[in-house]
């Protein structure tokens, strides 16, 4: 008996391990299974955005248990000045619980500050004693706290009677909504407005992180020089701003006046015939016209000619004597008829409206006459012949 217990002493110390080991044993079974009855998915589990971005995860909520499971729902372990929205359906969302083999989606808004450093940041979404699910996002570049003003085309050219239409983008860059009023310096004369989506505004309203398309429409005075200007346009708030500047290559300006040396705009003309009629076309502008076409619009079977019909080149200044023969329809009766003679380029035109008087044929009128005559004479040998009996 003696030497029985003595060799049972040689594994005193092997037992208390096992006991140990076997109490252990049941505890750590039971987190096993906690964990694996309820569980977190999201196929995002790394994503790279830019300061200023909102993440919006799709997160099931997995019950492989064959009993009903609830879970409070935390995210733990989120960055500094990093806020986040927690909704399932349309609620914000503290607990869920799923029935036996199903799920729920929750939806887990989470929204990254604009000054922020570049690098990986790492948090957890928690199912509070059952499951952690760790998401990584990488800011892809160092955050500011600014307000951006760009446009991909600055520059445009044409003439001092055109407009100037910029495309330009408004970048909200801060961590809070902003209202920018948009300013713009041009020299006196000149008109700059502002549009978002058509509609002209002098002030936007924009969220943080929101970016906006804002078009600036240019007008310069009609009579301004050939020369290179700069618009700066400004986008300011209490706490921030940003500046563009546009410049307007002006080359000169399209005018031209089309009339009569005289300026007298009417004539007269017999039914059939034609008249001659000296123009003046004189460029008042300060670009050259070119390509300028001569037209008309004539009464009904009316014919207008042109010397010359084109003119290839008429520089700022000049003037240019254009001959337009109009022709009027034999059987026009006598009156009044408008005619236009149009100078016409590709960026302008002058149109004159003439007046014609249309008078009768003097052959018809010695025609009435003769024949008034011979209904006389037909009258006096009647009488002379028939009026003694």
């Amino acid at each position: 008996m003696f030497f029985m217990l003595a060799r049972a002493k040689r594994f005193y110390p092997f037992l208390i391990s096992l006991s140990f080991v076997l109490g252990l044993l049941p505890f750590s079974f039971y987190e096993a299974c906690l964990a694996q009855s309820l569980s977190l998915y999201t196929p995002y589990t790394k994503v790279s955005v830019p300061p200023g971005e909102s993440i919006e995860y799709s997160i099931d909520l997995i019950n492989n248990s064959n009993a009903i499971k609830t879970s409070d729902i935390t995210v733990v372990d989120l960055p500094k000045d990093w806020t986040y929205d927690l909704k399932s359906g349309n609620w914000d969302i503290v607990q869920l619980s799923v029935l036996p083999k199903e799920k729920k989606n929750l939806t887990l808004k989470v929204n990254v500050p604009a000054k922020v450093d570049k690098g990986a940041f790492r948090f957890q979404v928690q199912a509070r004693g059952y499951s952690s699910l760790p998401l990584t996002v990488l800011v892809s570049e160092q955050g500011t706290y600014k307000t951006g003003f760009s446009s991909d085309q600055r520059n445009m050219e044409g003439a001092a009677n055109s407009l100037f239409t910029f495309n330009s983008t408004l970048r909200n860059q801060t961590a809070e909504n902003q209202v920018y009023a948009l300013t713009a310096q041009a020299p006196p004369g000149w008109n700059v407005a502002f549009k978002v989506n058509g509609k002209q505004i002098s002030s936007v309203d924009m969220v943080a992180g929101q970016t906006q398309n804002v078009t600036v429409e240019i007008d310069p005075p009609d009579e301004m020089k050939a020369g290179a200007y700069k618009i700066p346009v400004l986008a300011r708030t209490a706490n921030t701003s940003a500046n563009l500047e546009f410049e307007v290559v002006i080359k000169g300006s399209y005018k031209m006046e089309l009339s009569t040396p005289s300026g007298l705009l009417s004539t007269k003309v017999t039914a059939g015939d034609d008249k001659r009629i000296q123009l003046a076309l004189k460029n008042t502008g300060s670009a050259d016209l070119q390509n300028i076409e001569m037209k008309f619009s004539a009464p009904t079977n009316w014919d207008v000619v042109f010397e010359p019909a084109k003119i290839p080149l008429l520089r700022p200044g000049a003037t240019l004597d254009v001959f337009a023969t109009i022709k009027a329809d034999k059987k026009a009766i006598a009156g009044d008829y408008v005619t236009d003679l149009e100078a016409k380029t590709p960026e302008i035109s002058s149109k004159a409206s003439f007046r014609v008087s249309v008078e009768t044929s003097l052959l018809w009128g010695w025609v009435g006459i003769l024949i008034i005559i011979g209904a006389l004479g037909s009258v006096y040998y009647l009488i002379r012949k028939y009026g003694r009996r």
